[in-house]
Parts: structure tokens; C-alpha cells; sequence
């Protein structure tokens, strides 16, 4: 029987999964300190993986560890140095959540664009009209947003946008420029030259080396003044202070940021107190229907790996 450890809870339709399978049997881990991850992970053939950190001293002890199975599509919470050299299967949730996320990301720039934060409290506070000389709303038709990253996610973004009569440059070396013109996209092969002539940047990249601080001040001070940027994919690929030192010097409109460099973000982040930034928990793929696509996608991409039928398009390469 191959032994499995959930690390943090998934939905309960995942898990039913493996209760229908007599070759399988789990255990939920609540505590994921690396104290009690080492203590209580050596057992495990396998694990599900939410937002915790596997490090290479907890990996260390895994002698049994075989597959790890991403509940999302990111993975820098992972050592992956560890588990190549060490030969452990990385699998993510591909199809799951690109709806969800894509759909957040269009609330985003909705609120923003529309300022629902601001006509929000118009009325609450009985301002009722009095403040509309102050408050600015765009239209979204004819703007142009760049999609920074053509994965799942920004292939359903794409259609969205294009709903809304938006036009969408998409940055990502990648992809073939055939591909995005199926998707009534158009290419472009360099994010500081586009992003100097968009209203819109969405950011759906992984995080590493090359795209840590990518959205830096530099970067950011070429952009239109009523420019918004969004990222539900992680943090670390905006710089936070270059962000809000841009947004208080008025060289973009506004941000949404569903990330952050460190989550929860400390107490005395800037972006905290920016009225300019709409924020959100990283639950940008966590409605009731993805959490359920996405557990299920999980102990399935586990299930199968140990029945020697994993779809190749889930697994990591490493």
C-alpha cells in the first residue's frame, strides 16, 4: 500500500479518491513546521503540496519520497535541486485553475478600472456623488493589455479580454507566434519595449532567477501614467518598493495584487496603506469549484503516477 501525506487540507472530493482505492491510504498533516515535517514525513511514499516549503532538510529524511503533487502550478516552494538530483516526480494541477485565476483577474481590472473601491464608499458614507470630480473610470474597450506569460491561465485570459474589445500583446519567448495568433493575440519578443505602450500588464510567470524584481522602478517609470498592473502569479516578480514608490510618484494608476513576496506581507509593507493597490489573499484560484478541481487533479496526478499512467503534460521538467 503506498502511504500518502496531505500536506494541508484539500477538499474532501479529492480525497474520496483515495478512499475508492484500496492500493492507497493518507494522512492530513496540519502542522507543516519544519520541526514536525521532518518528524512525520520519512513514512510517506508520496505527498500532495499546497504553499508550504519542502527544503532540502526535510526532503533529506524522505528516504521513501517519490512524488510530490502540487495543489496549483507553482513551484518555488519546492527544492528543486533536491528533488532532480534525488530523482523525486514534481507534478502540478495543469488544467485546474486557469478559469478561476483568469477570472480574477479580469475582477481586478474591473475594480480598478471602474473604481469600485471608491463609489463603494461614495454611498456608504453618504457622499453620494460628491466626490466624482476626483474619481477616474476607463473604459476597457480598445485598451491594450499585455499578457506577461501564455500558460493555461493566459490562454483563458485572452478570450476574456477580447470579450471586453481589448487588444492583447503577449510576451512569452516560449510560444510560437502561430500559437497567439490562434488566439488573436500578437506577439511581442520584448516586455520593456511593449509594456512602454499598454494600459494593462498581467503577469503569469514563475518565479526564478531571471524573472525575480522583473517589474522593477526602471521598468515601471516607462509605462503610461493611467497604466494598472496586475499579478496573480507570484511574488517577487514585481519589486514591492519599487511598486509603491511608482504609484505614490503618480507614474501608473493602480496595481492588483493577489502575491507578495512574503505571505502573509509584513505589517510595515507600504502597499498596505496604498489606496492605489487592490489586494487580494493568493486566492486567486480558490473558488468553490477550482478548490475541487484541484484536489481532485492532485490525488489523481498520485493515483496515477504509482499506476504508471501519468499524463506527461503534468510532470514537472526538471
Amino acid at each position: 500500500m503506498n502511504k500518502i501525506a496531505i500536506i494541508e487540507e484539500i477538499h474532501n472530493d479529492g480525497l474520496k479518491l483515495f478512499n475508492n482505492n484500496k492500493n492507497f491510504s493518507y494522512e492530513i498533516i496540519t502542522d507543516v513546521s519544519e520541526e514536525n515535517l521532518i518528524k512525520v514525513l520519512p513514512k510517506f511514499d508520496g505527498c500532495t503540496l499546497r504553499v508550504s516549503k519542502l527544503n532540502s532538510k526535510i526532503m533529506s529524511v524522505c528516504k521513501n519520497l517519490k512524488v510530490i503533487s502540487r495543489h496549483g502550478v507553482g513551484y518555488d516552494n519546492i527544492d528543486l535541486d533536491y528533488i532532480k538530483k534525488n530523482n523525486i516526480a514534481l507534478t502540478i494541477t495543469a488544467t485546474a485553475n486557469a478559469t478561476a485565476v483568469s477570472e480574477h483577474v479580469m475582477y481586478m481590472i474591473l475594480a480598478l478600472s471602474k473604481a469600485k473601491l471608491s463609489y463603494d464608499n461614495e454611498v456608504r458614507t453618504g457622499s453620494f456623488k460628491k466626490n466624482m470630480k476626483n474619481i477616474k473610470t476607463f473604459e476597457l474597450m480598445g485598451k491594450e493589455i499585455l499578457i506577461a506569460g501564455f500558460g493555461r491561465i493566459g490562454k483563458s485570459l485572452i478570450k476574456k479580454c477580447l470579450g471586453f474589445d481589448m487588444k492583447v500583446n503577449v510576451f512569452d519567448p516560449f510560444i510560437n507566434e502561430d500559437i497567439i495568433k490562434e488566439y488573436n493575440g500578437v506577439k511581442v519578443n520584448s516586455i520593456q519595449d511593449a509594456i512602454k505602450n499598454v494600459d494593462f500588464l498581467s503577469i503569469h510567470m514563475p518565479l526564478n532567477e531571471k524573472t525575480k524584481n522583473l517589474i522593477n522602478y526602471n521598468l515601471i517609470k516607462t509605462m503610461k501614467k493611467n497604466s494598472i498592473i496586475i499579478n496573480t502569479a507570484r511574488g517577487g516578480i514585481i519589486n514591492e518598493f519599487d511598486l509603491n514608490k511608482a504609484l505614490d510618484e503618480n507614474l501608473i494608476y493602480g496595481a492588483g495584487l493577489d502575491v507578495f513576496e512574503k505571505e502573509p506581507p509584513h505589517s510595515d509593507n507600504l502597499l498596505l496603506k496604498n489606496k492605489k493597490v487592490i489586494m487580494s489573499p493568493h486566492v486567486s484560484a480558490l473558488t468553490d469549484e477550482c478548490k475541487i478541481r484541484m484536489a481532485k487533479e492532485t490525488v489523481k496526478n498520485i493515483i496515477d503516477f504509482f499506476e504508471n499512467k501519468l499524463d506527461k503534460s503534468v510532470i514537472v521538467k526538471l
